[in-house]
């Protein structure tokens, strides 16, 4: 498995080694000793998985401590844009995003660590998304970032995408509580 550096430097792109012949392909999508190798000690606690629909945009979300959660997410069946946005103020990159492809083509993944609001746009029916969490989903410690805020610059490739309620009225980026200090 590559480990691989974004624009952000705690964002980063996991690549597995794919073996592929006439059966069809096998890879390791997780290894807790390859992340330790590479200085990433995150201990997961919790697997969740959605199915999504073309056009479905999901996010911008993240929880707050004591429940903020680091993310490994990845595509198993479509393809997705994913995005991380720095949202620590003390951050030298708050406020700016890494955006990418992950499908189930290209087998990347994507850590999303504390601190950063996490969203996908769907771009293929039947879409299976799935994450691996740090912590554990609580709630009342879930908040979450518009998803098309204009001083966020994310340049989702759409503009109508079907949304949640919950993500129809999220926080705008200027009032972003100061959670992760």
């Amino acid at each position: 498995m590559e480990i691989i550096d974004t624009s952000i430097p705690d964002v980063k792109l996991l690549k597995p080694n794919v073996f592929r012949d006439e059966r069809g392909y096998f890879f390791e999508s997780f290894r807790q000793d390859v992340l330790e190798n590479a200085g990433i000690n995150i201990h997961f606690v919790q697997d969740n998985q959605s199915m999504s629909q073309k056009a479905t945009l999901r996010g911008l979300h993240y929880q707050i401590p004591p429940f903020a959660q680091d993310k490994l997410v990845r595509v198993t069946q479509g393809a997705v844009i994913d995005v991380a946005v720095d949202i620590r103020p003390s951050s030298p990159t708050y406020g700016k995003h890494v955006m990418q492809e992950l499908s189930a083509e290209n087998g990347l993944q994507m850590l999303v660590p504390k601190g950063f609001a996490h969203g996908f746009l769907v771009l293929e029916d039947y879409t299976v998304f799935q994450y691996k969490c740090s912590n554990y989903y609580q709630k009342e410690f879930e908040k979450g970032l518009q998803w098309n805020d204009v001083d966020l610059g994310i340049n989702w490739p759409i503009n109508n995408p079907i949304l949640s309620e919950k993500d129809k009225h999220q926080t705008a980026f200027r009032d972003l509580d100061k959670d992760f200090g």
